[in-house]
């Protein structure tokens, strides 16, 4: 793998990670959100594993 995309995996690991921290305290805060932001989550989980199939070829 070349560096770029080394560093473009370890962006993309920091967002989904702020992202998830981000959720839970919005799910923490607000529990009649978690069905929405659930759904939410599980949208840019999905996009997370095909950019990640990308990277990966």
């Amino acid at each position: 793998m070349s560096t770029l995309a080394l560093l473009v995996a370890l962006l993309l690991v920091v967002v989904v990670v702020l992202l998830a921290a981000g959720t839970a305290y919005v799910v923490h805060r607000h529990p009649a959100w978690s069905q929405p932001l659930g759904a939410a989550f599980g949208a840019v989980t999905v996009m997370a594993a095909l950019v990640g199939a990308i990277l990966s070829r």
